[in-house]
């Protein structure tokens, strides 16, 4: 991957000064190449990675694995599309395995999941079937390890 790329995935607060000198580079240079990356869609955006718990976030978060029927001529690329443009997916992933698509979904609670499910996800024509999983705590997310779950030592051993 892109040294820079890289270095953006580690920290997206840096500078261009700051990415410049790791890179031996002008900031001039990074920040043009950057603005490069935004414009052709490399880089799709910035958000900070929270701490559910710390946030008070108290919506519910699923993977649901969903099984479909490919489309002549689209293949899995059409329905993981129209899947994709829901406001609730998070994420949408064409996968290996027992199903095909992986979906996140956020939603308020867990009624609000399953009404997704039964309602919009379900009904699309050719999806055949799915799997629901829902998120309980969370250990490590994109990379960073959650602060509430760190004991900082050993885990205690009893007979």
């Amino acid at each position: 991957m892109d040294p820079l790329l890289e270095l953006l995935q580690q920290d997206a607060r840096l500078s261009a000064e700051q990415l410049g000198a790791q890179l031996n580079r002008t900031a001039e240079e990074v920040a043009a190449e950057i603005a490069a990356k935004e414009r052709d869609g490399t880089i799709l955006g910035y958000q900070a990675v929270l701490d559910p718990e710390k946030a008070n976030d108290t919506g519910v978060l699923a993977l649901i694995e969903v099984k479909v029927t490919p489309e002549r001529g689209g293949g899995f690329d059409r329905i993981a599309e129209r899947i994709a443009r829901f406001d609730q997916v998070v994420s949408c992933w064409l996968m290996s395995g027992g199903h095909d698509l992986a979906v996140v979904v956020q939603g308020s609670d867990l009624r609000d999941v399953a009404r997704f499910v039964s309602e919009k996800l379900s009904s699309l024509e050719g999806v055949l079937s799915t799997a629901t999983h829902f998120q309980l705590k969370v250990y490590k997310q994109n990379g960073f390890l959650s602060h509430a779950s760190s004991t900082g030592g050993r885990l205690p051993v009893s007979p």
